[in-house]
């Protein structure tokens, strides 16, 4: 089974890509950025395309995405939801399972306490993984934790 992890965003979108078997593999993990020059709707019509791609190569059979619970700041929480409805969108197209979860069921899966902070994160997803070094930057190493996470939860599943 091939899982992708997703942090949406509409400047930077975390993505990671594990297969799993009896143990999960790393295939590629990284960001999706769009430029600031563009207005706010060629910025989705670009994550858009460019998640596409990664749909494309990688050909996955679930999508796990990050759950907005709570926001601290407005004017970030609607463009998050806007690139959140464009990732939900390429999966209904793909016909992908979705699982969401929450930054903090992703903290508490990964790290076990729900206030870990970035570092931490990164730490235990490269110890989880077997990576020789910590994914960079933040919203990779989120994408792959939320990977990992619905990874658990299809197996409690079956």
């Amino acid at each position: 089974m091939i899982i992708i992890g997703i942090d949406p965003g509409t400047a930077t979108t975390g993505f990671g890509v594990l297969k799993k078997t009896k143990e999960l593999t790393c295939l590629d993990y990284g960001v999706i950025e769009t430029s600031k020059k563009l207005k706010p709707e060629q910025r989705l019509k670009d994550l858009y395309n460019k998640l596409s791609k990664l749909q494309k190569q990688y050909s996955p059979d679930l999508m796990a995405v990050e759950n907005l619970f709570f926001f601290k700041n407005l004017k970030t929480a609607l463009p998050v939801s806007e690139a959140r409805g464009v990732i939900l969108l390429l999966a209904a197209k793909k016909k992908m399972q979705v699982v969401n979860i929450t930054p903090l069921e992703m903290k508490m899966g990964i790290c076990g306490y729900g206030r870990a902070d970035k570092k931490q994160i990164q730490r235990m997803v490269k110890e989880m993984l077997k990576l020789e070094e910590a994914p960079k930057p933040d919203d990779a190493a989120d994408a792959l934790g939320i990977a990992i996470c619905a990874s658990r939860a299809i197996h409690k599943r079956s």
